[in-house]
């Protein structure tokens, strides 16, 4: 079965062309009020955390998280014709169950829900309300705290399941 692609990435590439041609379309059609999913699947050990996240220091080893989150809020500085409002969640599915990493008890089930006005939604999902860069790593980095990990052959640090950021 053939398969077609719209670019490829070999371990040379550096963060800010993947970002730049991979997700900064789908961040920017967003901010116009489209819906958008940039998703990181693969094998162990392949790269989707570095591609995903990078490393935070120095600021070029930045992945497509991070400079998503500066791109938001420098097209929202630019734009002065429309007001926004950011909110960020994060939620994890390990072994089928999804689970609020921004909870007091993130250990908690939460359930799927379907709204013919909201469409799907995770019922009780904790949403905070972010204005600027800071306060959305913070977020990110309160939910990382509660990721469910465990070693595996081919990685001592994965984290066993995935992880929702919105």
């Amino acid at each position: 079965k053939p398969f077609t692609f719209d670019q490829v990435y070999d371990w040379n590439s550096a963060q800010a062309p993947v970002f730049e041609t991979t997700a900064q379309p789908i961040v920017d059609s967003v901010l116009t009020g489209y819906n958008g999913t940039v998703f990181a699947y693969g094998q162990t050990g392949t790269g989707k955390t570095h591609t995903m996240e990078g490393q935070w220091e120095p600021p070029e080893l930045r992945g497509i998280i991070p400079r998503t989150f500066l791109h938001i809020f420098e097209r929202i500085d630019q734009t002065h014709e429309q007001n926004f409002l950011v909110r960020a969640s994060y939620l994890e599915i390990y072994n089928e169950e999804v689970r609020d990493l921004l909870s007091k008890d993130p250990k908690n089930k939460l359930e799927l829900k379907e709204d013919a006005d909201k469409g799907v939604y995770v019922k009780d999902l904790t949403s905070y309300v972010v204005k600027g860069v800071n306060e959305m790593e913070n977020v990110l980095m309160a939910g990382k705290k509660n990721r469910s990990v465990g070693a595996t052959l081919m990685n001592q640090d994965s984290s066993r399941s995935h992880s929702i950021f919105t």
